[in-house]
């Protein structure tokens, strides 16, 4: 991995173009933009195949899909979910079901935090929150509240939780890691979301999944991403960039890696059309 730009012959190799959303591919109100949308549909007639790859919950990246009118990938819930271009469910990995109450036990007692879980088809939180639904005006997908006494066990893609103070999070995740150690993997997705999947759950192997299962290898790949959980992802991608907007911590982690510009601007896009397309 360089930090130089991609040269003709690494451009004439791209087949697979994976990106997050969020912070990413996304606008800041959390749509698709017009240059985005065009440059995606440019990319399929190329004969390239995209990958959205996202924390985000399958349902609601489906919505994306249909929105760009392209047959892509989905990487969804941090890895813990691989789906095909026509909705085959190719990968699945769910959190330990040993470990779920207790991860609960200890966030529930810090009422500042909103607690979530993923399910295959269902999103489940501890409280209401009204303003949850500006990450998903496009899809409509929404929350069912949970018992934090009881909580669900089976088919838990992710559990992931919320507060607005980024270090306030990173004291849970040095607890959670000591606490519970090999049975998961943990991720900031943004700096005000911290993510609990399965062992060896990352954007990262998923994305070498699809590689593979295309026949191809991540040579062929370049890939977007701008939190801490792109990072294996960015890693495993012959290209990976960085958004300029991306948290310090995700900057640290990947000191070689090309930065570009922000969502707002459409950065993802510019960024095809200028040395892919």
């Amino acid at each position: 991995m360089s930090n130089t730009p991609l040269s003709q012959t690494d451009l004439q190799d791209v087949r697979i173009v994976a990106s997050d959303l969020d912070g990413t591919l996304l606008l800041p109100d959390h749509t698709l933009g017009e240059l985005t949308k065009q440059t995606l549909k440019k990319l399929h007639q190329q004969g390239m195949t995209f990958i959205f790859a996202t924390g985000r919950h399958h349902v609601d990246v489906a919505t994306f899909r249909s929105i760009a009118g392209i047959p892509a990938y989905m990487i969804t819930s941090n890895g813990a979910r691989v789906h095909s271009p026509d909705n085959q469910l190719m990968y699945s990995k769910n959190l330990p079901e040993e470990v779920i109450q207790p991860i609960v036990d200890i966030l529930k007692q810090d009422p500042s935090l909103r607690i979530h879980i993923y399910r295959s088809d269902d999103w489940l939180t501890d409280k209401e929150d009204l303003s949850l639904s500006k990450h998903h005006q496009e899809s409509g997908f929404n929350y069912t509240v949970f018992d934090v006494d009881n909580a669900p066990t089976q088919d838990v893609a992710k559990l992931f939780f919320t507060h607005p103070d980024h270090d306030h999070l990173a004291q849970y995740e040095q607890q959670l890691k000591e606490q519970f150690g090999d049975k998961l993997s943990i991720a900031f997705s943004t700096p005000t979301c911290l993510e609990m999947m399965a062992p060896n759950v990352s954007k990262g192997d998923a994305l070498k999944a699809v590689a593979q299962a295309l026949g191809k290898d991540l040579e062929h790949c370049i890939a977007f991403g701008d939190g801490m959980n792109d990072v294996e992802m960015l890693e495993a991608a012959h290209k990976g960039l960085v958004m300029g907007t991306a948290h310090h911590k995700v900057m640290q982690a990947l000191p070689n890696h090309e930065i570009i510009g922000s969502s707002a601007d459409e950065a993802v896009a510019h960024y095809l059309e200028d040395h892919l397309l």
